[in-house]
């Protein structure tokens, strides 16, 4: 008899402020750690929190792509994923309540595979049903740009 997973689990985390930028937080036996640049008043030590959700959505975009890959038996031989985002800085700056944080973000795709185009149009159509960051991300009215380049062996 198969094991059935819970639909919905809870996470959590914990984190506590070191300084008015550094937070240092744990999850499950991990610690991690968001900061700010010097010439935000940081010390460098970390990414800052909107750079770790940027870092979530390439993560996210990798695991969601290799497991839809291996649901559907496709080759995964290479996967390079890069972001760029545009972020109006006037939310984290205090200057207005910002609805659209990261208005835009370029989500580049490099995959290789031994997959023909009808996989690659798998791969294409079911990451953006279940990357949960990239949904969280689409809601709030982000516009995602994915471009997607192949190549095979």
């Amino acid at each position: 008899m198969a094991t059935q997973t819970k639909p919905i689990i809870t996470m959590k985390m914990g984190g506590e402020a070191d300084t008015h930028a550094l937070t240092k937080m744990k999850v499950r036996d991990l610690s991690i750690s968001t900061d700010e640049p010097v010439e935000r008043g940081g010390t460098n030590t970390a990414p800052s929190p909107t750079e770790t959700m940027l870092a979530s959505l390439i993560g996210c975009t990798n695991v969601i792509t290799q497991k839809i890959a291996a649901k559907h038996g496709i080759d995964v031989l290479g996967l390079k994923i890069d972001v760029t985002a545009q972020l109006d800085r006037r939310g984290v700056s205090l200057e207005d309540e910002i609805k659209v944080p990261f208005p835009e973000i370029d989500l580049n795709i490099e995959l290789t595979t031994r997959g023909d185009d009808t996989d690659v149009a798998v791969l294409q159509m079911d990451l953006s049903k279940y990357c949960p960051i990239s949904k969280i991300l689409r809601e709030s009215g982000t516009k995602i740009n994915e471009s997607w380049t192949i190549s095979r062996p």
